[in-house]
């Protein structure tokens, strides 16, 4: 089948590192344009893509079947109505949009339209969350009645974004780390019972939020998901307890490094974790008390556009819904509700 001829609304990180580098080697999809509105960085690295001035000039060109939105946060719903009005499929950067209501009109406008809708949660594919996965359906652990994960950072200063600065809605790092780790709770979990929250601004001059720690209440477990820019000592990632044992992991997954050198993807040893980052798995198997190391699957983030294909081209289901994406934002709403009122909320 021919290629999904693809556009890219922004050349910034998220399109330079996270879409485009896919999209190019990918023989399944062509990279055909990208919205620049002034420079031509794009074409710099692709020579052959077309450069659109605006979004309009882009959505006009028939030629395009799939559109990346991956312009800030608060842009995403104005953007994604008008790509899925025009007839085009999409993809909608983290967060999906500020609300869950939101999220619903474009979820049911989309249905309308008969256009593909997904959102790139693309952290799924980390090596960490493909390999706790793995522990959890080996049932390794027993029943799980504890797990936290973090994302975490040392980096006080404000970003050179100003968009990331300023206290409007979607913005602060509960809407931009914390919907990576909220899709991999409900990815491994399914959606909890009730949030409660504690979120605050840490980093002096921050208007946003830029630290959180979540609870996820589940019926027989909790998860805690939590992230702050002042750890210098990196922790573990991930932290699961059960019944018969323990599975504990640093943040190891390197795609994101590789992808700011310049590394293409899909080479022989891509998306794998040094030695290092192995996870201590310390559990009972079969009457045998077991502590060892096992081995981190490989992370792949070209996992997630081979699902866009095969949904686009051979209707199958996505690999990442829209509907998963409007439960991250619920959750966001309920942590905020919760942080607000210092109580636990249900969701």
């Amino acid at each position: 089948m021919k290629p999904v001829k693809t556009a890219i609304c922004s050349y910034g990180i998220s399109g330079s590192v996270f879409h485009a580098p896919f999209i190019s080697v990918n023989p399944n999809f062509e990279l055909y344009g990208v919205w620049e509105r002034t420079k031509n960085n794009a074409r710099k690295r692709y020579p052959d893509i077309k450069t659109f001035r605006s979004l309009e000039e882009l959505l006009a060109d028939d030629n395009i079947e799939l559109v990346v939105v991956n312009t800030p946060s608060v842009t995403h719903f104005d953007y994604a109505k008008k790509v899925i009005t025009s007839g085009k499929h999409l993809i909608v950067e983290k967060p999906f949009t500020a609300t869950s209501s939101q999220a619903k009109e474009l979820i049911e406008l989309a249905k309308k339209e008969g256009v593909k809708l997904s959102v790139y949660h693309n952290r799924r594919y980390d090596s960490d969350c493909k390999t706790v996965e793995k522990v959890l359906k080996d049932g390794l652990l027993g029943k799980v009645v504890e797990a936290e994960i973090r994302y975490d950072r040392f980096n006080p200063e404000l970003s050179y974004k100003k968009h990331k600065e300023i206290p409007t809605e979607g913005v602060g790092s509960l809407y931009d780390l914390g919907s990576h780790l909220i899709d991999q709770a409900i990815h491994l979990f399914g959606m909890p019972k009730a949030v409660f929250a504690d979120l605050d601004s840490l980093r002096p001059n921050s208007r946003v939020v830029d630290y959180f720690d979540v609870k996820l209440f589940y019926a027989s477990h909790r998860v805690s998901l939590k992230s702050s820019y002042y750890v210098r000592e990196a922790l573990p990632g991930i932290v699961f307890h059960g019944t018969k044992g323990s599975f504990i992991k640093p943040k190891g997954d390197i795609q994101e490094e590789e992808l700011q050198a310049g590394k293409t993807p899909g080479t022989k040893d891509w998306g794998l974790e040094p030695k290092s980052g192995e996870g201590l798995l310390h559990t009972e198997i079969d009457g045998t008390i077991v502590k060892e190391r096992i081995p981190t699957l490989r992370g792949d983030y070209m996992e997630y556009y081979e699902g866009i294909y095969e949904a686009i081209r051979n209707n199958k289901p996505l690999n990442v819904t829209a509907t998963e994406a409007m439960q991250v934002i619920k959750v966001i709403e309920a942590a905020q509700k919760s942080n607000i009122e210092k109580k636990t909320i249900d969701l």
